[in-house]
């Protein structure tokens, strides 16, 4: 697809690792044609000692390039309440800016009693403010219009995490909240907002008794790709997805949960 036949531009946000979702994501979004603005921050990967290789965004945004697509990478710590306006400045600048995907995250375990302050503020930084932040500066872009026409698509990762996971998993239904709010509170600028939850996909972080775990309880056999949840996102940022809006959807092969 020529840059003349691009829906657009959008917003990837935590494409900082080949085997995460984001960079899944990504990739599929190219094949749709749409041009990316890629935002992803090093420190919290190396912090974490998830699976990554040096140059791992620069391959993603290569291959994405390799597909035709104008590409540009944008480092920046999302606990930075300046962070989202300049994401979404260097995305406007692309033009037609109309895709935003937040597939960032902090998600450092911790329970109840074990929570200190300052992990608590940056989950809620990161997970919640600044998707709101992203969001806001979005819609911002897009004017009041008076016509049923889609002109942005929203799309947030989530998770069902809660026990040993607070602050993520509180975090994360904050997120919910806000993405469910703006379907209706930016429904007049043409605005589809949708939640996915994907449920468990090894980027790099399972052990061997966590992978088998999750996939004796997913009745379709398996764990979930990057992949699976760069589908959906397909479909939602396309004209034949433009009607589901306001949803928390689950696409995670009927997996389980306890909520923790």
């Amino acid at each position: 697809m020529d840059s003349a036949q691009s829906p657009g531009t959008a917003l990837v946000t935590g494409v900082g690792r080949r085997r995460s979702i984001g960079a899944g994501i990504a990739l599929g979004l190219a094949r749709d044609g749409w041009d990316l603005v890629l935002n992803y921050w090093r420190p919290y990967d190396d912090r974490l000692g998830f699976v990554h290789g040096p140059d791992d965004p620069e391959q993603i945004a290569e291959e994405c390039r390799s597909l035709g697509r104008r590409v540009e990478l944008i480092t920046g710590d999302l606990a930075d309440p300046e962070t989202p306006a300049r994401l979404v400045a260097a995305a406007a600048e692309f033009g037609n800016l109309s895709g935003l995907v937040m597939s960032h995250c902090e998600s450092v375990n911790s329970s109840i009693l074990t929570t200190t302050i300052d992990s608590w503020d940056r989950h809620f930084a990161v997970n919640a403010r600044a998707s709101w932040l992203l969001i806001k500066e979005f819609a911002d872009r897009l004017p009041v219009q008076h016509t049923s026409a889609v002109a942005g698509r929203i799309v947030a990762l989530t998770s069902d995490h809660a026990a040993h996971n607070t602050p993520y998993g509180a975090s994360k239904g904050a997120l919910d909240r806000i993405v469910v709010a703006a379907a209706i509170e930016l429904a007049d600028r043409g605005v589809r907002a949708n939640v996915i939850n994907p449920g468990p996909i090894d980027t790099g972080w399972m052990t061997d008794e966590i992978r088998a775990s999750g996939t004796a309880m997913t009745p379709a056999g398996r764990l979930g790709s990057a992949e699976d949840t760069a589908n959906l996102i397909r479909f939602l940022f396309s004209d034949q997805g433009s009607w589901i809006n306001g949803q928390l959807l689950y696409s995670n092969g009927g997996f389980r949960t306890t909520g923790g």
